[in-house]
């Protein structure tokens, strides 16, 4: 069981912390614990009646009305909504619940029916990203525990990779060759995965060497084998890699070939990159690329 602060449960409802703290006051809507300091703390039972709360408000339940629901009535109320709903904000919510409860089942049963709603792209774009971005913050910040997050990233990785072996080769002469890697000690490839699936849904090639990847290696494999682009991110950093040593030295390895850099801790280095490093700051921009590389 987590403990949850008013601003973790602010960070996963979107809802603001003052909101929270009047329907607790005038709705009795959840019930926190408090420390010796008189600090709120939640558990996973009250964050995921907020969840389930949010979804029914934002889809036109009065919290006067839904203040008298029992349980039960919440759940079953939750689940005609969400049976045909294509609103991305209840997915992600519901996602969340089913990360709360390890609860694969519902995880499942939630990611399928938004991907055919929506198709696997849009899925990832606009339900898994914002979900990912979201998890990753309170993982960050302690918020929720490692079993969690694992779960998550391992049920996301797998449909992740069924997509890519569904990908049929549309290579052609034309076809470009991308080489996607992760630093030594960054292993958080979901973002990497979907970089491989963006590639080959557009008829490129992908070399996918994945995580930890030392640059001594990516040397050898540029030696031997032609490279048109590079792709790698900086998500974590947890070994405090000198980034900007790091990519000079990338360059050199290179040979001046496009780098493409994504990632949460390479944002502040926009304007201290070499010239041929270009920062991904959203999956859209990356389509954007792969689109004026195809039309080439």
């Amino acid at each position: 069981m987590a403990n949850y602060t008013i601003k973790d449960l602010e960070r996963l409802s979107g809802i603001k912390a003052h909101t929270i703290r009047i329907w607790e006051k005038r709705y009795g809507l959840i019930e926190p614990e408090r420390t010796m300091t008189n600090i709120r703390t939640y558990c996973d039972a009250e964050l995921r009646k907020l969840l389930n709360i949010s979804i029914l408000n934002r889809n036109g339940y009065k919290i006067s009305r839904i203040s008298k629901f029992s349980t039960e009535e919440i759940t079953d109320n939750i689940n005609r909504l969400t049976e045909n709903s294509t609103d991305t904000e209840s997915q992600i919510e519901n996602l969340a619940i089913a990360m709360i409860d390890l609860d694969e089942t519902r995880f499942e049963k939630m990611l399928s029916r938004s991907i055919l709603q929506l198709g696997f792209e849009d899925t990832v774009i606009r339900v898994l990203n914002p979900f990912l971005v979201r998890i990753g913050i309170m993982w960050q910040t302690g918020s929720i525990n490692p079993a969690q997050e694992h779960f998550v990233s391992n049920l996301v990785r797998q449909k992740i990779l069924v997509a890519i072996d569904s990908q049929l080769s549309g290579e052609t002469r034309d076809s470009k060759t991308f080489l996607l890697f992760l630093p030594e000690g960054e292993n958080h490839e979901l973002g990497l995965l979907f970089a491989n699936y963006m590639i080959r849904k557009r008829g490129h090639k992908v070399i996918y060497l994945g995580q930890n990847v030392p640059l001594s290696d990516l040397e050898e494999i540029i030696k031997i084998k032609h490279i048109d682009f590079l792709f790698t991110a900086f998500v974590t950093n947890a070994f405090n890699l000198d980034i900007i040593k790091y990519l000079t030295k990338l360059e050199k390895i290179s040979k001046g070939k496009p780098i493409y850099l994504s990632g949460e801790q390479i944002i502040n280095f926009k304007d201290k990159l070499p010239q041929n490093q270009k920062i991904i700051d959203s999956p859209h921009s990356f389509i954007s690329e792969l689109n004026y590389i195809s039309a080439q």
